[in-house]
C-alpha cells in the first residue's frame, strides 16, 4: 500500500516536470517546509506524508481528482492526462455558469442575476449569470432578483440595489418592468398608449426610449 502510494506521487511528479528538489521547494512555498529527501523516502514508501503534506503535494502537482489518481474511481478513471485536463475545465465551466451553485441551507433561497439590469443606458442581461441568494425578505411572488445599474429609475431604485422580479411574458401600462431591447436589459416603467410603446425613465434627466418594433421587446417580468 505505501509503495502504490509513493510510486503514484513519484509519477505524478515525473509528469509534472519537476525534481524531487523543485517540489520540495513547491511545498515550502506553500508553508509547508519539506526536504527533497523527505520526498524521496515518500517515494520509496519508506514513510508517509501525513494529510496536510499529502494534500499539498496534491495542490503542487495540480491534483484534483484524488479518488481517480489514488483509488482507481471516480470520474478521471481512465483519462490520460489531456482527458483529465479537459473535465476540470468542463468542472469549472460548470461553476462559473452559477447554474449549479449549492441553496442557502434552510429557508427561502432566490436567483440573483449577477449582470446588472440598466437602470440607466442599458446593458445585456444574462439568463444563466446567476448565483443563490437568502430571500427571508423578498417578497412571496418573487420569482428571482437583479441589481441595478445606473441612476435613471431614482429615486425609486438607486445604482447597486437588488430588486425582486415577478416573473411574466407581459407588463400592464404605467407598470415597472425588467426588459430586454436591442441587446441591453434595462429597468423601467412602461407605456403601452395610441401613440406607441414606450419605456420611462423616473429620472427626468434621462428620455424615454421610444420601442419601434414591440413585438421584438421582451419581457422578463415585474419588478415588485
Amino acid at each position: 500500500m505505501f509503495d502504490d502510494i509513493g510510486a503514484k506521487l513519484a509519477a505524478l511528479r515525473r509528469q509534472a516536470g519537476l525534481s524531487q528538489k523543485q517540489l520540495a521547494q513547491k511545498l515550502t512555498a506553500l508553508g509547508e517546509p519539506v526536504t527533497d529527501k523527505a520526498l524521496s523516502k515518500w517515494e520509496k514508501g519508506a514513510t508517509l506524508p501525513s494529510a496536510r503534506q499529502f494534500l499539498l503535494v496534491c495542490r503542487a502537482l495540480e491534483v484534483e481528482d484524488l479518488s481517480g489518481e489514488f483509488m482507481g474511481a471516480g470520474l478521471a478513471r481512465g483519462l490520460d492526462a489531456a482527458g483529465r485536463r479537459k473535465l476540470n475545465e468542463y468542472a469549472e465551466l460548470l461553476r462559473r455558469s452559477g447554474l449549479y451553485e449549492p441553496r442557502p441551507e434552510g429557508g427561502r433561497a432566490i436567483r440573483l442575476y449577477t449582470l446588472a439590469a440598466s437602470a440607466g443606458p442599458g446593458q445585456f442581461l444574462d439568463d444563466g449569470d446567476f448565483r443563490w441568494i437568502d430571500a427571508a425578505s423578498a417578497p412571496r411572488q418573487a420569482d428571482f432578483a437583479v441589481r441595478v445599474a445606473g441612476d435613471s429609475m431614482e429615486p425609486r431604485y438607486r445604482d447597486g440595489q437588488v430588486v425582486y422580479v415577478k416573473a411574466s411574458p407581459t407588463v400592464a401600462d404605467g407598470e415597472i418592468g425588467l426588459f430586454f431591447w436591442q441587446g441591453s436589459g434595462y429597468i423601467k416603467q412602461m407605456y403601452d398608449r395610441p401613440g406607441g410603446v414606450r419605456l420611462h425613465s423616473l429620472n427626468p434627466a434621462y428620455e424615454d426610449i421610444a420601442i419601434s418594433e414591440p413585438a421584438q421587446l421582451r419581457v422578463f417580468g415585474r419588478v415588485l
